[in-house]
This record gives C-alpha cells, structure tokens and sequence, in this order.
C-alpha cells in the first residue's frame, strides 16, 4: 500500500473517530439539559385543572352526575338552607351511599359538601377536605324563589 494511502485512510479514520465523539458528546449533554431544565422543582405537584362546576367522583363503579332542572333548584335550595351564606358550586348524584350531595363553600372560603336523602333531607354535613374544591372557586347560587 502507498504511504500516501495510508495516510488518507489514517486521516479519515481519525475524522470520523472524532466527528462520532462530538456528535455522542452533543447527544449526552443534550440529555443532560432536558433533565436540569425540569420544571418540576419550581411546581413539585402540579394540579391538575380543576373546575368545581362539574361532577367527576367515581366510586363503587358509580359515576357522579350533575343535577338539573327541578332536582338541582332543591338540591340547592336544601344545600344553602344547611349553609347559610355559602356558595353552591356544585350538586350532582352521590355515589358513597346518599343520594345526592352538594358541594359548596361556606361563608368563609372553607370546602363544604352536604349530603342528601332522595327526598332533598340533610342526612350529613362534611367540613374540609377536597369536597368543596379549591377556596374561591364557584359561583354564588341563590335559592330559588318558592
């Protein structure tokens, strides 16, 4: 083999030797920025969207549902009856054993959910928790005229 061959094939060789490690070395510090650039560590548990209007429980294979029309002004009515100055944001069906439930937040932002019996009575009152979702959220519902 000619000297000159050698050489341009040692040459190559050494090219592509060091083109491959810069293009691995890009790879890895590549990665190695998606890792630091995590936004986790500002917002360790984000929420997910939540919107208190609507109904999402599922227990027992039961899916809540939201209330409308006749069922939902009693539920409502029954519900700021049992809170006074609350703020209903949402009533739906109840899938833990009562028949409907009203989640609210009382008169000072604290989450609020009231169960009810099939025939709009009170059977419980729940303070706390995540039954009445975030502090602020909902709308101000009113009792409908009788």
């Amino acid at each position: 083999m000619h000297p000159l061959r050698k050489a341009v094939i040692g040459g190559a060789l050494v090219v592509s030797t060091m083109a491959g490690g810069a293009l691995g070395a890009a790879l890895i510090n590549g990665s190695a920025q998606a890792a630091t650039n995590d936004t986790s560590t500002t917002n360790p548990a984000p929420q997910p969207n939540f919107d208190p209007s609507r109904a999402h429980h599922v227990a027992n294979g039961i899916t809540e549902t939201l209330l409308t029309g006749d069922d939902a002004a009693k539920a409502t009515a029954a519900a700021l009856k049992a809170v006074p100055g609350g703020t209903v944001q949402r009533v739906e069906t109840d899938a833990e054993g009562d028949a409907y439930e009203a989640h609210m937040l009382d008169a000072n932002g604290n989450p609020v959910t009231v169960k009810f019996d099939k025939d709009f009575n009170v059977t419980k009152t729940d303070t706390g928790g995540p039954g009445g979702g975030p502090r602020g959220a909902g709308q101000p519902a009113t009792a409908p005229a009788a």
